[in-house]
């Protein structure tokens, strides 16, 4: 779960290293769009804009060596099938040892992790297509997700405390 927990740290820090990416390449052509216009020599006079210009087209380069978008959307995957694996093998180890699940806030909390996994998972098509509305519940999906998960683990960790408490060592 503590992998779980920064992986899904790191998944964010990608998306937000995409989402950086992609903005600066807005800003450079709402820039350009600023610029003097070509004299009829066909030379565009200097602007100071230039070298702001040039600095965000260099910052976007590097982010793009950066592949931020492809792993963002596999670190992304990666949490959902394996997250969605392990709160099912949680229920079955539990139910498995115990006979019971116990509702509590550690398995209510497991599943709402699950279903805003799955929600902000399902935008991604959209997504693609350019929708900024999609892009935010994507990201307000991910960061309640991340408040969850922070409020889950200490549950975990109690329960963890129980099984050991409740287990007979060799």
């Amino acid at each position: 779960m503590i992998g779980l927990f920064f992986s899904t740290l790191y998944a964010g820090y990608l998306g937000w290293q995409w989402k950086r990416t992609r903005e600066l390449g807005d800003e450079v052509r709402e820039l350009k769009k600023m610029l003097p216009a070509v004299a009829a020599d066909g030379v565009r006079p200097p602007s100071p804009m230039d070298a702001e210009i040039a600095a965000k087209e260099a910052e976007r380069k590097e982010l793009i060596k950066g592949e931020y978008r492809d792993k963002h959307w596999w670190w992304g995957s990666l949490l959902l099938a394996s997250g969605t694996g392990i709160a099912i093998e949680g229920c079955i180890n539990t139910y498995m040892r115990t006979g019971k699940l116990f509702p509590g806030p550690h398995l209510f909390a497991g599943a709402t992790i699950v279903a805003l996994w799955a929600a902000a998972s399902a935008l991604v098509p959209a997504m693609q297509k350019g929708d900024q509305n999609a892009r935010n519940a994507h990201i307000a999906l991910n960061v309640a997700n991340l408040a969850l998960f922070a409020w889950q683990l200490p549950t975990g960790f109690e329960i963890v405390d129980k099984v050991f408490q409740f287990t007979s060592w060799p």
